[in-house]
């Protein structure tokens, strides 16, 4: 009788191999769980204690104030040469109110300079100590107005918000999304794996059941290499070549065409520069940083003194500014760089002479052989930024909007049509080829912006 091999070994050893590979799988998902649990529970609440004295202690002098309304009118009035915990143009205000007599801060806001005439010892220290920049007088504020503002400077400075306990720190956790990828990959390797078991297993008992009935397996037939069946086929060798002749040639064609394009190019610079605060939050015109580009062919880099128009006194960016990428720090850290750059002493207020310059990293960059005039687009044109820059007002990091080709620009012209609202440019030629071409707006490929000498000259 033959032998047909035992198959409680063969059923043994493919349990086995699966035990293994199960154990070695949970294994991994629990250290992974470890480790993922475990930063969070690093996170613990610091126990605060606080300082009621500082709180509770009202000085008499913001008796009747109201803090709500005097922010209102800080922020329309003050906010402007003031800070509440730092130097500015002026003093910081914190705490005001305990430092000077209310009738003495009352003619100081009416009247500064009076008050320095007469010789107060207390006002020309301020006048002195600030380089001797006079405060701006508020005749129109009332007593009252005054105390508001008093007892908004009194209010305690609020503190960051203590971490909420059992509170995840976001980024730690890295199955927030749901089952971890790392998992996913093991339990595939795993079917993977037992698959690939399961299949020799398979092979070897049927080879040694045709084994053991006597069968003989053929061998495998020696075939002729693809390669040389390819080879001896001429049509499919015609086709083939000339397939790879045009693929190629629609590749090499593709990278030629793609020389000088930099769409999308977004480089780092020396001093990180939000146009999505700037344009976007704060609603600052492009023409007030780019002002050349109203009057001139190019657009201009701004220089580092308009900057400071708003700088001077805005040292650190607010707390609703940060995002998940850039926190409050980072932003503050930009502007110590500016300071750096031009010199500015934010301690004293004053320039210290010490400059360093900014090297900016262009992003838009045209051929040479190529005009463009941002006056004729911005001013006479009455175009967009946007039109060409894309949304800027959303960019954290500039880049390059539009691929800024020939194919491009044409298409444009061909679409856009003359503004002709307020507009006495092109009033005339517009009237006689309106009247030529039959239609009542023209476009800038009508007015001749398709002439190879408008911008190859």
């Amino acid at each position: 009788m033959k032998k047909m091999g035992n198959h409680n070994s063969i059923s043994r050893k493919l349990y086995v191999s699966l035990a293994v590979m199960l154990s070695l799988s949970l294994t991994s998902f629990a250290q992974e769980a470890t480790a993922t649990t475990t930063p969070s529970a690093v996170v613990t609440p610091v126990a605060t204690t606080a300082t009621p004295t500082a709180a509770t202690a009202t000085p008499a002098v913001t008796q009747g104030g109201d803090p709500v309304k005097g922010k209102e009118i800080f922020n329309t009035n003050c906010a402007a040469c003031h800070k509440l915990d730092a130097k500015a143009t002026g003093p910081a205000l914190r705490g005001v109110g305990a430092k000077y007599d209310k009738t003495w801060i009352y003619k100081w806001v009416h009247n500064s300079a009076d008050l320095i005439k007469s010789g107060d010892a207390a006002a020309i220290k301020i006048y002195e100590e600030f380089n001797k920049v006079p405060m701006t007088n508020f005749p129109q504020l009332s007593e009252a107005d005054i105390d508001n503002i008093i007892a908004y400077t009194m209010e305690p400075k609020a503190a960051a918000p203590a971490p909420v306990p059992g509170e995840k720190v976001p980024g730690t956790d890295a199955n927030a999304g749901g089952v971890s990828n790392n998992v996913i990959l093991g339990a595939l390797s795993l079917i993977m794996a037992i698959l690939i078991v399961m299949l020799i297993l398979v092979n070897n008992v049927l080879r040694k059941v045709a084994t053991s009935k006597g069968i003989n397996i053929d061998p495998k037939q020696p075939s002729i290499s693809i390669w040389k069946a390819f080879a001896k086929n001429q049509f499919l060798v015609l086709v083939s070549a000339i397939f790879l002749l045009l693929s190629s040639a629609f590749f090499v064609y593709g990278y030629l065409m793609q020389i000088g394009v930099d769409q999308d190019y977004s480089p780092v610079q020396p001093i990180h520069f939000s146009h999505r605060i700037h344009a976007g939050s704060n609603g600052v015109d492009c023409n007030y940083c780019h002002s050349s580009a109203r009057v001139s062919k190019n657009s201009g880099i701004p220089s580092l003194n308009v900057c400071m128009n708003c700088h001077k006194n805005i040292a650190e960016v607010s707390d609703t500014t940060a995002t998940a990428d850039y926190s409050k720090a980072d932003y503050d850290k930009e502007i110590d760089k500016l300071y750096k750059a031009v010199g500015w002493d934010k301690v004293n207020q004053k320039y210290t002479g010490k400059t360093e310059p900014v090297k900016w990293v262009r992003i838009h960059n045209l051929q040479s052989f190529v005009y463009f005039n941002h006056s004729q687009h911005v001013t006479v044109g009455g175009i967009a930024c946007q039109t060409c820059h894309g949304p800027v007002q959303t960019y954290e990091i500039q880049k390059q909007f539009a691929p800024l080709t020939m194919s491009w620009c044409i298409d444009c012209h061909r679409k856009t049509d003359v503004k002709m609202e307020g507009n006495d440019y092109y009033k005339k030629i517009h009237e006689q080829l309106s009247k030529k071409y039959g239609v009542q707006k023209l476009t800038a490929a009508q007015m001749g912006g398709l002439e190879c000498g408008k911008c190859h000259y």
